[in-house]
């Protein structure tokens, strides 16, 4: 038996019933699935796309009762900066995606089923376990990441749901390929999400296995359902760096709504794109200035760490002051006093607490994560 059947085996026997509201029986034994924009028609028998939520006997079964990857670490790591910054985060993740994008950052899990190169064995726990470790470990913030948390959201709200019982945060790191369904399934519970608004080209969308307009759609949904909203674009030489395509994500982002965050992050070659450059802080630099021309308020550079100056910090939007001093994932000086600027009053868009922590010293260490 191969690995990965022995690992589709063994995934197969920790699993769950879909919720009804993910799954639609169309007869015949057939059951539609929604968690993702694909809505997969699936057999008795067969998988999604996804490879990890498949039919039973008529049933959708999903992924539960494990995680792949498990740290905590600054939840300006995700990335959040407009959400308590400064702080750490409980980051858990499963197997699987959606999407088969050649420079994913995370494909040790996220292609655990597709690629044989990708090697990430599961972890066992329940729901209650991750909950109490992110308030052993002092983290305020729960985030589902390192897979697409869409095709795992069962799994996802019931440890959310233990979460929000110990008054914690919960947070979606995600493709955005989402479906009205989904977002409405895990509203109670989510209250962060960060999108990868990958490019605004829908062949090169289609080339990483979704549609452009499906992450469009799901952007304006999650602003309009009042989730916190963070966009996240990987800048990518040759793929979507040019001056129209960075200008049309931007333009597009504002339209939206001008609050919303906007990092443009460096490419490092991995995975199966090795050939592309790294991404210059000139280059980032350029994809900032394009932002702010669009009237963006709040653009960030990232993935250089220190390379970009004030660009990496939170500036007041009305007097310009300085509130939130970062370099990388550390967060050097916090001002903000009760989520108001303390110079002019001005409350940026965002989640803040009303005591900031202290400054940050560790240069973003993970920690790891024993389970009970």
């Amino acid at each position: 038996m191969s690995d990965e059947v022995s690992l589709k085996a063994l995934l197969s026997r920790n699993t769950m019933e879909s919720a009804p509201e993910l799954a639609i029986d169309e007869g015949g034994g057939v059951v539609r699935c929604v968690a993702c924009g694909h809505r997969c028609s699936i057999r008795e028998g067969r998988t999604g796309v996804c490879r990890v939520r498949f039919n039973d006997g008529g049933t959708l079964r999903a992924p539960a009762g494990y995680v792949a990857g498990l740290q905590v670490d600054p939840i300006e790591k995700k990335p959040f900066y407009h959400a308590y910054p400064g702080r750490d985060a409980l980051s858990f993740g499963m197997l699987g995606c959606d999407f088969h994008c050649s420079f994913c950052q995370n494909w040790v899990t996220s292609q655990s089923l597709r690629d044989d190169k990708a090697v990430s064995m599961p972890r066992f726990c329940d729901a209650p376990a991750l909950a109490d470790a992110a308030v052993k470990h002092g983290a305020p913030v729960v985030v589902s990441t390192y897979n697409e948390p869409l095709i795992t959201a069962d799994w996802a709200k019931a440890v959310f749901e233990e979460a929000k019982e110990r008054g914690l945060v919960c947070g979606f790191v995600s493709n955005g390929n989402a479906t009205p369904e989904v977002l409405e399934y895990i509203r109670p519970v989510v209250d962060l999400y960060k999108v990868d608004l990958k490019c605004f080209d829908d062949r090169s969308y289609r080339r990483l296995g979704g549609t452009l307009e499906n992450v469009l759609s799901t952007i304006r949904r999650l602003v309009a359902m009042e989730f916190w909203v963070e966009i996240v674009t990987l800048v990518v030489p040759r793929m979507n760096d040019s001056d129209e395509e960075l200008s049309q994500i931007a333009d597009f982002i504002a339209g939206v709504s001008v609050d919303i965050p906007w990092h443009v992050t460096a490419f490092h070659p991995n995975y199966r794109m090795t050939d592309p450059p790294g991404t210059t802080v000139e280059q980032l630099i350029r994809a900032y200035d394009i932002g702010r021309s669009a009237g963006l308020r709040f653009v960030y550079p990232g993935n250089i760490p220190g390379a970009f100056g004030e660009r990496e910090s939170t500036c007041c939007p009305r007097c310009d002051a300085r509130l939130i001093r970062r370099m990388g994932f550390n967060v050097l000086e916090n001002r903000m006093q009760n989520g108001a600027c303390p110079d002019c009053g001005e409350r940026p868009a965002g989640v803040w607490e009303p005591s900031p922590p202290a400054p940050s010293t560790d240069g973003g260490s993970p920690r790891v994560v024993h389970l009970r």
